[in-house]
This record gives structure tokens, C-alpha cells and sequence, in this order.
């Protein structure tokens, strides 16, 4: 090594006639001996020689960590901390009601092969608008694909708001008045043939002839362990009456571990 080559260079040398110590225990206490610089008539020499070795191992030590950290950052593009720290491993997203409600929902069917019961809303907001985002997970057709294996909180809102039109179809509006069951459903999809229910939750509303409106909101929420590629989504009965309200309806899931 360089240090050892320099040891011996030195031994060598006249200089190691003036100092009975050897050079690797000089440098190692080169920054202790400066009261001894008066009464040493070659401390210059020895402090000059111990200072350069110092040098040139500090530059050497820093050229190794250099080189673990460049290897470091190509096993783990985009990262700064350990593996186990990356951003990756945070999964998390939160999808708002769609303005576009003539597409949010599925067709009234009350049960369908790999959808369950109610009516599934296909169409949620998730490009950054309002207080919707995707990280690291992806939303397909209303369904939220689970990208890693773990326990996750899932929650969502559904937001019913009946108001009488006086140009509405007098059937249907005797239809919305009788009381009603408004439920939400969350399903996940596996590679079982039927979805499988998580959640649900409901009420039971009614409204009077002489009420200009009806507002309910449903929340739940609850952790549950997924796989990956599982899918997950939200249905809904009345969809006649759900109110995409960005604020009011929502659905959104994040990993905890």
C-alpha cells in the first residue's frame, strides 16, 4: 500500500535518524504533538512529511465512498436513501367525483358477472384536479389496481342528493319518494370468478312530497389485506340520485404495510 511504501521509504532515510518512533504512530498522533514542535529540531520535517500522508489518505478514503455511492445510485436510479427508504414502497391514492356523471356510472343492473351488486361507478377524477392523485398505483375503468402485496385502508363517500323537478316524469318521482335503500358497496376483484365484497353500508331514506331536497352521505372505511393485481371499486344503488360532487363523493386507498 502507499502508506506502507512510504514507512519504508522513511526508515530508510536519513530522516529516521531523527525520530525513534515509527512513522504510522507519528501520523496517527500527528495532531497531538504540536507542543513538542519547540524542543524537535526536525519537527518540520517529520510535521510536513505526516501532514502530505494525511492528505493523500483522506483523498484516497473519499474516492472509495465516491465510487460505493455511483454504484449505489445505478442499482437504485432516482433514490438518495437505502432501497428500503425509496419512495416505492408508498402507495397511496385519492379519485373525486367525475363532473361527467353520464359516464360515471354503469349501466342499472342489479348483479353482473365480476361487478356485484348495485352500480358500479366507472369514472373518477384522478389527474390532479382538486385534491385527486394516483401514486404509484393505477386506476383502470374505475377500478384501483393493487400494485404490491400488503394491508391497505380502504375508504370511500357516496353522496345522495334528491331534488324535485316539476318537469320530472311523475312516475319516477313516486319511484324516488318511496323509501329507499341507498347502499355502497366496496368489491375487490381476484382471480375468483365474482368480486368479493368488503363493505358495505346503508340507510334508509324517504322523502315527503313537501321537502325541496334530500342530502346523504355514506362513508366507510376499513383495512384490509390485497395481493397484487388485486382490483378494487365502488357500487352504488340509486344511481339516479348520486351527486359526483368532487368533495362530497370520493374513493381512495393507502398502503400501511
Amino acid at each position: 500500500s502507499l502508506l506502507t511504501q512510504l514507512q519504508d521509504t522513511y526508515s530508510k532515510s536519513s530522516i529516521a535518524c531523527l525520530t525513534g518512533e515509527e512513522l504510522g504512530n507519528f501520523v496517527q498522533n500527528l495532531d497531538t504533538i504540536e507542543n513538542e514542535r519547540e524542543a524537535d529540531p526536525c519537527w518540520q520535517v517529520k510535521w510536513q512529511l505526516g501532514k502530505l500522508i494525511k492528505k493523500m489518505m483522506s483523498r484516497s478514503y473519499e474516492e472509495n465512498i465516491s465510487a460505493v455511492n455511483a454504484e449505489r445510485a445505478l442499482a437504485f436510479p432516482g433514490t438518495k436513501e437505502q432501497p428500503q427508504t425509496s419512495s416505492i414502497y408508498r402507495i397511496a391514492a385519492h379519485l373525486t367525483g367525475s363532473s361527467n356523471k353520464k359516464n360515471s356510472l354503469s349501466p342499472r343492473i342489479d348483479s353482473t358477472p365480476r361487478r356485484g351488486r348495485g352500480q358500479k361507478i366507472n369514472s373518477w377524477e384522478s389527474s390532479h384536479k382538486g385534491h385527486s392523485f394516483l401514486y404509484n398505483v393505477e386506476l383502470r375503468n374505475g377500478e384501483l389496481v393493487v400494485p404490491r402485496t400488503g394491508f391497505y385502508y380502504i375508504y370511500s363517500q357516496t353522496y345522495f342528493r334528491f331534488r324535485e323537478n316539476e318537469h320530472e316524469d311523475s312516475a319516477l318521482l313516486a319511484q324516488i319518494r318511496n323509501p329507499k335503500q341507498l347502499v355502497q358497496y366496496v368489491y375487490k376483484l381476484t382471480n375468483y370468478p365474482e368480486p368479493i365484497l368488503l363493505m358495505k353500508s346503508a340507510r334508509t331514506s324517504c322523502w315527503s312530497r313537501r321537502a325541496e331536497y334530500g342530502l346523504h352521505s355514506i362513508y366507510q372505511g376499513g383495512v384490509f389485506q390485497l395481493k397484487r393485481d388485486d382490483r378494487i371499486f365502488v357500487s352504488v344503488s340509486n344511481g339516479d340520485i348520486v351527486d359526483m360532487d368532487r368533495e362530497a363523493s370520493f374513493f381512495g386507498a393507502f398502503m400501511i404495510s
